[in-house]
């Protein structure tokens, strides 16, 4: 297992701190040390994106709303895996 790393871009300017907060909690409950880090982006324009290793997994103008954390941890884990 090679550790990732998950970037989460957000819009701070609309209040999504607490959703970035939480995603980012539920990743290091369920991964601690299998990441090789966890980058927040505060950004604007309504924006909350989460990428894995530079993948896109999660955008909010192409799937609406947050994300499920179930979802994200799930594209970890296969990460993890090397699927």
């Amino acid at each position: 297992m090679s550790p990732v790393r998950v970037k989460i871009t957000y819009c701070a300017e609309c209040g999504y701190e607490p959703q970035a907060l939480e995603l980012t909690k539920a990743l290091m409950y369920e991964f601690g040390g299998d990441l090789s880090g966890i980058e927040l982006i505060p950004w604007e324009s309504g924006t909350f994106d989460v990428s894995i290793d530079g993948s896109l997994v999660h955008s909010m103008r192409r799937e609406g709303g947050f994300p499920e954390a179930a979802a994200i941890l799930s594209a970890v884990r296969t990460r993890l895996r090397g699927a």
